[in-house]
């Protein structure tokens, strides 16, 4: 009988780090109102933080920051603001510095993305998701940045693995998260000598997200299809990203600036496509009972 992989195990961020190791730190997160960046949020509030979510729709972020606060003790508070509109954006800051009185943290998460390849995406399409994803980073830390130097904080910026590859469907989301990484890398290098840090978290395919289900091609049987050769042996969790966030706000990460951590569980080497190749190029048709696209 074959031996079987070995599942890696999920830890609790708690379970490792100091309960306290963020005191009196403040951190403000794009996009935190679901998903990873959620789950970002409630591992540095774990910790001590108190946090300022931001995202579109104020129903969820309501929502969203009494769930936060409840299950961590400290306060969260949700702030209305388009990451695309840079006024929305220094007003959502100043809501934050006036009820906390710092930003220590900043997590550039909001994000927007489709399963399209070139031949079907639509030129507001692409520019949508480059307007969210890199306009939108570029607007957050122009709006956080004085605050960060302040307060000799750190940046993380949330993007993704696609563009360390050729992506098919993907072209938007890969343009939109290179400029990030560039982005990440610029600033850590101007900004360091002023105290900040800054450094790119690319989770890979993280199960119970609204991306997962969307983006993730599945076998006739609903499985995902790259589950059964992750080296790490099992789905990636969205406490993996969680505790690469806690380590790298942390006085542990001090040393490092400009870097991109990957979260994958190693996928990143095995280079599985994620839609059958090149069966989905040559008909996209071919492949549409396997994802949620909007072709």
């Amino acid at each position: 009988m074959a031996p079987k992989s070995v599942a890696m195990p999920i830890v609790d961020s708690t379970a490792v780090f100091k309960n306290d190791l963020f005191n009196g730190k403040v951190l403000f997160c794009t996009g935190g109102g679901s998903g990873i960046c959620k789950g970002m949020t409630e591992a540095v509030m774990r910790h001590g933080a108190n946090a300022v979510i931001v995202g579109r729709n104020l129903e969820r972020l309501t929502r969203s920051a009494e769930e936060l606060s409840k299950l961590t003790g400290n306060v969260c508070m949700p702030a209305q603001a388009d990451v695309r509109h840079p006024n929305q954006l220094k007003d959502a800051v100043a809501k934050a510095v006036e009820k906390f009185g710092r930003i220590d943290f900043v997590i550039c998460g909001a994000a927007g993305n489709f399963l399209a390849p070139i031949s079907e995406l639509s030129e507001n399409g692409f520019r949508t998701v480059i307007e969210i994803d890199t306009l939108g980073t570029f607007n957050t830390i122009k709006a956080t940045l004085p605050y960060i130097r302040a307060s000799k904080g750190s940046y993380i910026h949330v993007s993704a693995t696609l563009h360390h590859r050729g992506t098919p469907y993907q072209v938007h989301v890969s343009a939109a998260k290179a400029a990030v990484d560039a982005i990440s890398a610029a600033l850590a290098v101007e900004e360091g000598p002023h105290g900040v840090r800054s450094n790119i978290l690319a989770p890979g395919a993280i199960a119970g997200t609204e991306g997962m289900d969307r983006l993730s091609a599945k076998t006739e049987g609903g499985e995902n299809l790259w589950r059964k050769v992750c080296p790490a042996g099992r789905t990636g969790d969205i406490k993996d990203i969680a505790n690469a966030t806690v380590f790298l706000l942390s006085d542990a990460a001090s040393y490092i600036s400009g870097q991109i951590i990957i979260v994958d569980g190693g996928m990143e080497h095995l280079r599985v496509p994620s839609l059958p190749y090149p069966e989905s190029v040559l008909d996209p048709s071919s492949v549409k009972h396997l994802i949620k696209s909007r072709l």
